[in-house]
């Protein structure tokens, strides 16, 4: 079952230019609390809400950007991280247009966030602001133009914000069988499965598919029983599976899967022979796009990529590593190869806001599995059953 993702749409601004006022009337119900008293709003307010002419969305009302309170800075912080996960982002400003609103878009802009103004409370005696190459509509709360408002956002909500979610609907049918190798290591969760893993095996109910799970010590007697439609493995064993995989049962991993759920997968693909061009003493960007712990020696991101990368190149390398949401670093020129995890605990519209930087700077980039599969030797079979014709 294809499942469409609900786009997330960001108010933000100073503190009562009406961004709560605005959500309300946008959606006719009572979403954000409506105050005469600055910084009303303090975390964001979340709401799923079907809209017309869009469709289900998320909307998220934001605090205040010139919170002076003793807290402000945190609510800022709060307000800042929100913008890194919208679609879109409807910057509001009631009367003058200042330096916090400059600020705001110029911020939206260095993010590669999709963004458009609203001048607010427009009933009060005021003047249409102009910003040479932005959007600036005009609304009030107290007569809203709700088509304006959402003409407006129809137009600037980028289309990825609808991109279908695949794992691996284009490809199973309802009957194949899949086996799914998940080795049972140091490196596994206690007493559970890793968040890919899970989305697959649920993938596969959705389709009618049959999912196997097996540990890699016992894929061999598997395949004994079974021929299945594809095996879906762990990457960091590839090593091991691919040579136990009859070459003619099409093979990839998880990783690989979520490089196109999360990811710009064709980008991927033009990235990774990159690293056959790395030279002595050349920069890699590691990016594991969450937070966990590192005191483990086997770490995929800090260790094992880059002890097979400098094996497979014979070159000593030199790696950077980035967590989370963290910003890129400043000097990304300097960066031969930038490798993304599969995103599993991050949203797909983070990810390629983040790729489209790495791009714009002309960094290569790649992905966890598909990297672990280039220096395996095995990048063409595990991505053969997903590349567009005469790539």
């Amino acid at each position: 079952m294809v499942q469409l993702n609900r786009p997330r749409i960001g108010f933000f601004g100073k503190m009562n230019v009406g961004k709560s006022s605005l959500i309300n009337a946008l959606t006719g119900q009572q979403v954000s609390v409506v105050s005469e008293q600055p910084g009303t709003t303090t975390d964001p307010v979340k709401k799923i809400i079907e809209l017309e002419g869009i469709g289900p969305v998320e909307l998220i009302d934001t605090a205040g950007i010139d919170d002076p309170s003793e807290l402000g800075a945190q609510r800022v912080g709060r307000t800042q991280e929100a913008l890194d996960q919208v679609d879109l982002a409807v910057l509001v400003f009631a009367g003058k247009f200042d330096g916090f609103d400059q600020t705001l878009m110029e911020t939206c802009a260095a993010r590669k966030v999709p963004f458009f103004f609203v001048q607010n409370k427009t009933d009060l005696p005021t003047t249409q602001v102009e910003i040479k190459g932005v959007d600036v509509i005009a609304f009030s709360c107290k007569k809203p133009n709700v088509s304006l408002l959402l003409r407006t956002l129809q137009a600037h909500l980028p289309k990825s914000a609808y991109a279908a979610d695949v794992i691996l609907d284009d490809y199973v049918q309802a009957g194949d069988e899949v086996i799914l190798v998940m080795p049972i290591d140091d490196s596994a969760p206690q007493g559970r499965l890793i968040l890919p893993q899970v989305q697959t095996i649920r993938n596969l109910l959705d389709i009618g598919a049959t999912a196997v799970c097996v540990k890699e010590t016992e894929l061999r007697a598997c395949l004994e029983k079974h021929t299945p439609k594809l095996v879906v493995t762990d990457s960091q064993a590839f090593g091991y599976v691919s040579k136990v995989v009859p070459a003619h049962i099409p093979l990839t991993s998880f990783s690989i899967l979520f490089s196109r759920l999360k990811g710009d997968f064709e980008a991927f693909l033009k990235g990774t022979p990159a690293i056959d061009k790395l030279q002595e003493g050349d920069e890699i960007l590691v990016l594991e796009s969450c937070s966990h712990s590192v005191n483990k020696c086997d770490d995929i991101g800090r260790v094992k990529i880059p002890q097979w990368l400098q094996k497979h190149t014979g070159k000593k390398l030199k790696f950077t590593t980035v967590s989370n949401l963290d910003p890129l670093p400043a000097n990304l020129g300097k960066y031969k190869l930038a490798i993304q995890c599969g995103g599993c605990m991050v949203t797909r519209t983070q990810i390629l806001r983040r790729l489209a930087i790495l791009k714009e700077a002309k960094v290569p980039v790649s992905n966890y599995g598909l990297t672990i599969a280039w220096c395996n030797g095995i990048f063409k079979r595990v991505t053969e059953i997903f590349r567009k014709k005469g790539m």
